[in-house]
């Protein structure tokens, strides 16, 4: 008779061979050895009290488009190293967060070492809990006085931006796994691109006035909230400040990857004389020929699109839906890489990926929906080197303010008490695993 130990040891000699070893990693969908498994953050969206930055001032006046300031956002400023401790809790491997510029140069010229040596020991509190740190360098916020020069629109923020780039680097470039230069350079493109109401042009033209005359300046201009005649020439100030940014930090470590990070949809053609080409380059202009000269491209993808001849088609009847309105689709993530790496033919890093619901079981269904759909993307020769989660954590979502719920953990407003949600422990078993 064969008893059950006997199955149990003759099953684990074949799982041994390696054929049937083969079959089993197909089997269970792993990842490459060496994946990133991580959570994103973005300093101003978590810190709290950034006071001297370009998003205070717009938060704090009126007329404003911001539903709410950010306050003190999660106190991650204080608290960065609980963060940490629930990235690591998870079984996670990395983790992303920004710089603030707006901490590290209140005043132009002006470098303040205790803000440079608080993101030292970020990056070292991260190394010490086995967590890679993926570093920012802007992720939208800048100084208000940078923004008061008209910000993007001045081409003299080239120059400044990389001068920040050499001295943040100096100070931190040895403990960085990967560096970003900018967060969504192409974020006022695709705002333009779905076509933001009047009304709302509107109020963002009166808020920009109202801060340019705060700071006795003509123009006030924010990567992030801008009047859509300055977006051609933020666009041809932002890519060569990429470039000298990216040799800026690399004339300090040049083994340091760098990259950017676009905000991509899944673009799906639909029918004849489909849009969805033409919306490609207008959504992502020449980002994706510039990544090609680095050494990954950070991919962002929430949604997809559905480019008719005439528009974008609005989501099918029945879908299941975020915050917003718009469709909560599993594979759209999968479907922008391999479009990414097709067009910048440089690695894949997925820096951000989630869905904005109050209602964590879509989130928890959502995450390993995305995830296996990635990894046969990956099987089939797409390079991908990680994934990071947006976000850790519930955080300011800029002129939305608290409302819209992307974190794996929650907060309390009062003790910012960190209250992890079920799809935190769902991610963290795929991370672990290495496999979904």
């Amino acid at each position: 008779m064969i008893d059950r130990r006997t199955l149990l040891a003759t099953g684990a000699a074949l799982a041994a061979s390696p054929a049937l070893a083969a079959a089993d990693r197909l089997s269970n969908r792993s990842f490459p050895q060496g994946f990133l498994w991580g959570a994103s953050t973005a300093g101003h969206q978590v810190e709290g009290n950034n006071v001297a930055s370009d998003q205070w001032l717009l938060e704090n006046i009126q007329p404003t488009i911001y539903s709410t300031p950010s306050g003190d956002a999660a106190n991650s400023f204080a608290l960065w190293p609980q963060d940490m401790d629930l990235a690591k809790g998870m079984g996670l491997n990395s983790y992303r967060f920004s710089l603030e510029w707006a901490r590290i140069e209140p005043e132009p010229g002006l470098f303040s070492i205790a803000m440079l040596d608080h993101y030292k020991r970020m990056i070292a509190g991260a190394r010490e809990r086995g967590l890679k740190p993926v570093v920012t360098f802007n992720h939208f916020t800048a100084p208000r006085w940078f923004s008061a020069m008209g910000g993007w629109t001045n081409s003299e923020g080239i120059r400044l931006f990389a001068r920040f780039c050499d001295r943040a680097a100096r100070h931190l470039a040895d403990g960085i796994s990967h560096a970003i230069t900018f967060n969504e350079p192409n974020i006022l493109l695709v705002l333009r691109a779905v076509v933001l109401p009047p009304q709302v042009l509107e109020a963002q033209k009166a808020m920009l006035a109202e801060a340019a005359r705060r700071m006795g300046t003509p123009k006030f201009t924010a990567l992030n909230a801008a009047n859509m005649d300055d977006l051609n020439a933020m666009q041809a100030n932002l890519v060569p400040a990429h470039k000298a940014a990216r040799a800026a930090i690399k004339a300090v470590r040049g083994d340091l990857p760098i990259g950017l990070s676009l905000s991509m949809f899944d673009d799906q053609a639909i029918g004849r004389n489909s849009i969805r080409d033409a919306k490609r380059r207008e959504l992502y202009g020449n980002w994706l020929e510039t990544a090609r000269a680095d050494d990954f491209l950070g991919v962002q993808n929430y949604e997809r699109n559905m480019w008719s001849g005439k528009g974008k088609l609005p989501p099918p009847r029945g879908a299941q839906l975020n915050y917003s309105g718009a469709e909560v689709y599993a594979p759209s993530l999968a479907g922008a890489v391999r479009y990414a790496h097709e067009a910048a033919g440089v690695p894949i890093f997925v820096t951000e990926h989630g869905v904005g619901t109050d209602d964590d079981s879509i989130r928890a269904r959502f995450i390993p929906a995305a995830l296996a759909e990635l990894q046969k993307t990956i099987a089939s020769g797409v390079p991908v080197i990680g994934y990071s989660h947006w976000s850790l954590i519930d955080n300011f979502e800029w002129i939305f303010g608290y409302r819209p719920k992307f974190g794996l953990h929650s907060f309390d407003p009062q003790t910012f008490a960190r209250i992890p949600k079920p799809s935190a422990a769902v991610y963290g078993a795929i991370a672990r695993a290495n496999a979904v």
